[in-house]
């Protein structure tokens, strides 16, 4: 029988069941040669569909396509099965195992059964699963498989189970860990969609936060918008940065946590928690300027930050910090040296940037009003130099800075 006999063309409902039968990963692995070899995904589904049902051949090449764009997030996303909206709200390798890492410090695997609630591709589960029993659910069939495919990836199926249902109707008996990833989106091919506001969910988190009255260690993943003081009392909400960008909010319930809040910045995984202490002065900005993480300031340590490099606040309302000195690099915040910093007055600066032969410049604006296109517009920027132009508030006082990176020299700086 040739590849094709016997195969139906994937649509949504059996999209997983498709690209796993034996003609669809032979399809999957053909198109994965041809665009290793270079041909264009038009002319190697042209040359498919000879042999294959359209379909099918339309479902791998898609699927070829996601997963090369899942290099960004998975190490082996070359042998993964994803949909689209699966991805995109699938955590990365790199934040789903610092989560594990930490999760496993606390509540050690072997002791300490999981469920993965609403697991989705799997992106959570891979990191989760690695030396625990866990039980995988979710209400997407197709989200379902892929998630038991994708743990076999990373070789962490052996203690996985699945269950395809609704979250709220699953049985915890036996359990001591949950992890749960409330959807903050309507499921795939809903006929009625709705735009969430931060902090919906569906379950909502009120239902999330219930879950300790069955299981004592509860980890919940949110999106990096959750309002302030959302978590109740004891449980601890972090918020996690890859690199400059906030990627979401996790909370811990008060089995795990260790603090009320927290910021941690990947890969490297530094964090910072509250450092109680005098309060932080508020002063005109000195040499250097820092520009915390947005970690930071959801996580409402912007004061904290200021206590451990020694700097003080240019504004009560304003996340910008300066000092005399750059001290230790931070992985906190951007270091950034000051080459003129004056109340804010638009034909000065650009008579100043030019000066300084700034042609370049990226503008950030904070706590001021205005058009940052129309500003960058009106500067005329000229000059073979780049610089941080921040328009922001000093003492409630319209202000502006011209900065640079501290390796970065500029003329008449």
């Amino acid at each position: 029988m040739s590849p094709a006999e016997g195969v139906t063309p994937a649509d949504e409902a059996s999209l997983a069941e498709a690209l796993l039968s034996p003609a669809g990963t032979e399809l999957l692995a053909r198109v994965a040669a041809a665009r290793d070899h270079g041909e264009a995904a038009l002319a190697t589904a042209a040359r498919l569909r000879r042999e294959f049902p359209a379909g099918l051949v339309a479902a791998a090449t898609a699927q070829d396509e996601l997963r090369v764009a899942g290099q960004a997030k998975f190490s082996r996303a070359l042998r993964m099965l994803f949909t689209r909206p699966g991805l995109e709200q699938a955590s990365s390798e790199t934040a789903a195992r610092h989560r594990a890492a930490r999760l496993a410090a606390a509540a050690p695997g072997p002791a300490n059964p999981a469920a993965d609630l609403g697991c989705g591709i799997g992106g959570d589960l891979i990191a989760l699963a690695a030396g625990r029993e866990v039980l995988a659910v979710d209400r997407d069939h197709d989200h379902l498989l892929m998630a038991a495919h994708n743990a076999g990836v990373y070789d962490v199926a052996e203690g996985l189970s699945t269950q395809r249902a609704d979250v709220r109707e699953v049985d915890l008996a036996g359990r001591t860990t949950v992890f749960v990833d409330p959807a903050r989106r309507s499921p795939r091919g809903a006929a009625q969609r709705r735009r969430l506001r931060p902090g919906d969910s569906e379950p909502p988190l009120d239902w999330c936060f219930a879950l300790t009255g069955q299981v004592p260690n509860v980890v919940i993943k949110a999106a990096p918008g959750l309002p302030a003081g959302t978590a109740p009392d004891g449980w601890e909400t972090e918020f996690v940065a890859d690199g400059r960008d906030l990627k979401e909010a996790v909370l811990w319930s008060p089995a795990l946590a260790t603090a009320s809040s927290r910021a941690t910045i990947l890969p490297a995984g530094h964090t910072l928690t509250p450092e109680p202490g005098d309060p932080v002065p508020v002063r005109q900005p000195g040499a250097y300027l820092f520009d915390p993480s947005p970690a930071v300031t959801r996580a409402g340590l912007v004061e904290d930050l200021a206590r451990r490099l020694g700097a003080w606040k240019i504004d009560d309302r304003i996340a910008f910090l300066s000092a005399d000195a750059a001290g230790t690099a931070t992985p906190f915040a951007r270091t950034l040296v000051v080459v003129e910093s004056a109340p804010w007055n638009e034909r000065h600066f650009a008579r100043r940037l030019r000066e300084l032969g700034i042609g370049s410049a990226d503008l950030r604006r904070r706590g001021l009003a205005g058009d940052v296109d129309q500003i960058r517009r009106r500067l005329k920027l000229s000059g073979p130099h780049r610089a941080t132009v921040v328009l922001t508030r000093v003492s409630d006082r319209p202000w502006g800075l011209i900065c640079t990176d501290p390796d970065q020299r500029v003329k008449g700086a």
